[in-house]
């Protein structure tokens, strides 16, 4: 099955077709700059260009940063305010030209990241209780059971030393305050014990950029789960999105 993957982020939407079957793009990947104000008309164009690029007419699946129920958005931490409430999948199907005029399947964009490594990636035929972290601007987080995705976590958010977590574990955070990855290290290690004491994972996945300098912070924690770098890099929202299409793993 060929699906069309788009990725929204805070600064690129990006799309590729994705074969489903072996999750790999059958296109080099599109993308144009995520306006500003990312506002949902704004950014359902640029989907729509993203869709036209390729002269799209088949099923679509996209990520968006934040939490989607029923193709519904429920929070946008880092979007405007005025997606909250909205109805992704009807907005977004109105730029779309699929052939039979179904709607786009929408998901978090934590969520199609670990839905792309648990089918293709360091997650693949693993059971038990999986949980992939997206370490950048913020932390974002997909738990899965025995392959099954327990949507929208969003453990990011957790309470840590009074704070949101990612405030002081996040990829942006070693970024601005210019810390060692030594002193980052000592971070993620409090925020993971946090989660472990939470879920007891059997596999935690770290990806994000900072995935491709896993060597330098992995073997500086100490955690009870086994613990591995990302392996798709930056085709795991798109990937994910249209592998969310294609799977009966992810809740509609």
């Amino acid at each position: 099955m060929h699906v069309l993957g788009i990725d929204i982020g805070g600064t690129g939407i990006k799309g590729a077709p994705v074969d489903t079957v072996t999750g790999e793009p059958t296109e080099e990947r599109f993308r144009v700059e995520t306006p500003h104000p990312a506002t949902p008309d704004a950014v359902a164009r640029c989907v729509g260009d993203v869709s036209s690029h390729f002269t799209w007419t088949g099923p679509v699946g996209i990520t968006f940063p934040g939490v989607i129920t029923r193709g519904t958005v429920r929070t946008a931490a880092n979007m405007e305010p005025a997606w909250i409430g909205v109805n992704a999948q009807m907005l977004f199907a109105k730029v779309l030209r699929t052939a039979d005029g179904a709607a786009p399947r929408v998901l978090n964009d934590a969520d199609a990241a670990g839905v792309a490594e648990i089918a293709h990636g360091a997650g693949r035929d693993r059971d038990g209780v999986v949980l992939m972290l997206t370490f950048g601007t913020g932390i974002g987080s997909a738990l899965f059971l025995d392959g099954k995705l327990v949507p929208n976590t969003e453990f990011g958010h957790l309470e840590l030393h009074g704070k949101d977590a990612e405030d002081r574990a996040a990829a942006r955070v070693r970024d601005e305050k210019e810390l060692s990855w030594d002193k980052w290290a000592k971070r993620v290690q409090e925020y993971l014990s946090l989660v472990e004491a939470l879920l007891s994972p059997d596999l935690i996945i770290v990806g994000g950029g900072v995935s491709r300098h896993a060597d330098k912070f992995l073997p500086l924690l100490d955690v009870h789960a086994e613990i591995v770098a990302a392996q798709l890099a930056n085709t795991a929202g798109i990937v994910g999105a249209a592998m969310a299409v294609a799977s009966s793993a992810v809740p509609s």
